[in-house]
């Protein structure tokens, strides 16, 4: 397979003297061209206790490079005597419109007092531009609409982090988790409270929001969501989440997410010590003639009563596969909300999916280190992923992936933001790009390569 290769990496935000520090990277591509937006949270100091305010750059892409704008303060994103924390951008294709969600905290609340006395201090927040992210409408709390009476069992809650997804039917999803008070009365406290993920949707452009059913088993928390195209098997939405249960949780709804089914554990992505947010972006697969699918061992073979899906000629769309152009739409599968809880059993879709996936996390399993890139050909197999490809060698910690559309060398180029640093994963924001073809170059196929074991190269404290 040769030397790995490192994408090249821009620092976007950077922390200063004075003690102000960014963290919580969400990153949006708005077409045409695409125009990357990224966001972070503003903090006076790393704790997320200090969080204040969130930040944006805009990036233009042209000639298979990106122009960066100067930083911004997102000045409506707010609520007096809250903090600003968990960016979760969303696009509506139909509108053009970018919603940016985020929650409101009130003073310095931080999260675990909230959990222990189950008194949530959260508020679900939203602000929307027309125009690309160059200007901000005024704030608007949904908290009553999106959550209303279900909110009386929750200890707290938030979005994200990062991006959100549109189906192909228009429906735009937030993901979300809360901490669920399941017993409260123990001696006059909260006695237990469990994570669990879910999303807020809405069908009509973001007017309305509505609060989605919980993951009901396993632990799961921070998440991300991606629409998984089963060809004629039908299509998923998947959600892939932090867990203290020492790997990742997945889990799927066949009714875009209004409700999931139990989630699985993903023994194959471990979770870092204390658990950390992770990325995923769905993608049309390459057409298997194609030779980019060299270094990797072969797909599984269709489950019973699935067809092979048909090749993908030039500009055409077969087998539920949707062209790249001019920028990656991979949320590609239609929901019928007339047909909630009627999608396909997960056996019933194919195990070779006409849809891929990447991963971002780091790599590390005892702290968080050296951010990594997976993939998996076949989302719904928990196994199917691939050992990471380390694009930044260090501390690293939260990130967020997009897929920005064919390069000019024609390959599916994709974008990753992430905490990094040298002794600390939150001295700064990066910004690289890479192609699929990369990818499949130096995503290893057998186990981790060595040299990229839990030990730092210097002092390093996890965040």
């Amino acid at each position: 397979m040769g030397t790995l290769r490192v994408p090249a990496r821009t620092v976007l935000f950077q922390r200063e003297r004075t003690g102000l520090t960014y963290r919580v990277p969400a990153l949006l591509p708005v077409p045409p061209g695409p125009t990357l937006l990224a966001f972070v949270e503003q903090r006076l100091s790393p704790d997320d206790s200090h969080a204040h305010r969130l930040v944006l750059r805009r990036g233009t892409l042209a000639g298979g490079s990106v122009r960066w704008g100067a930083p911004s303060v997102l000045g409506t994103a707010a609520l007096e005597e809250h903090r600003s924390m968990n960016p979760c951008p969303v696009h509506d294709a139909g509108t053009g419109t970018v919603l940016l969600f985020f929650i409101a905290v009130l003073g310095h609340t931080p999260e675990a007092l909230q959990i222990a006395t189950g008194r949530n201090a959260a508020r679900l927040c939203c602000v929307t531009s027309h125009d690309a992210g160059l200007t901000w409408g005024s704030v608007r709390d949904l908290t009553e609409e999106a959550i209303g009476g279900a909110g009386q069992d929750w200890a707290t809650f938030a979005v994200g982090p990062g991006h959100g997804v549109q189906l192909r039917s228009g429906r735009l999803l937030v993901p979300a988790y809360t901490y669920r008070v399941d017993r409260r009365e123990c001696f006059g406290k909260i006695c237990r409270t469990s994570p669990h993920s879910f999303a807020f949707y809405s069908d009509d452009h973001g007017h309305t929001w509505h609060c989605g059913g919980l993951v009901p088993n396993l632990h799961s928390g921070e998440c991300q969501l991606a629409a998984v195209d089963g060809g004629q098997a039908g299509g998923v939405l998947y959600c892939n989440a932090r867990s203290p249960l020492g790997s990742r949780v997945q889990a799927l709804s066949t009714d875009g997410g209004a409700s999931f089914l139990p989630g699985e554990l993903v023994p194959t992505l471990v979770e870092t010590a204390r658990g950390c947010q992770g990325s995923i972006v769905g993608f049309p697969a390459p057409p298997p003639s194609r030779p980019l699918d060299e270094g990797l061992p072969h797909p599984p073979r269709l489950c019973p009563g699935a067809q092979d899906p048909p090749e993908e000629g030039a500009g055409a769309m077969h087998g539920g596969r949707v062209p790249c152009t001019p920028f990656c739409h991979p949320q590609s599968w239609e929901h019928d909300p007339g047909q909630a809880g009627q999608g396909p059993a997960p056996s019933a879709v194919l195990s070779q999916s006409p849809t891929w996936l990447l991963y971002s996390h780091p790599a590390g399993r005892r702290t968080r280190l050296h951010m990594g890139i997976r993939l998996s050909r076949a989302p719904l197999d928990p196994h199917s992923w691939t050992e990471p490809w380390v694009i930044y060698e260090g501390p690293s910690g939260y990130s967020d992936l997009a897929c920005i559309g064919p390069v000019p060398a024609g390959a599916l180029a994709f974008a990753c933001v992430y905490e990094s640093g040298a002794r600390a994963s939150y001295e700064e924001i990066s910004f690289c790009v890479f192609s699929l073809r990369e990818v499949l170059e130096n995503v290893p196929a057998g186990p981790q390569p060595p040299g990229l074991g839990d030990k730092p190269r210097g002092p390093c404290r996890p965040s």
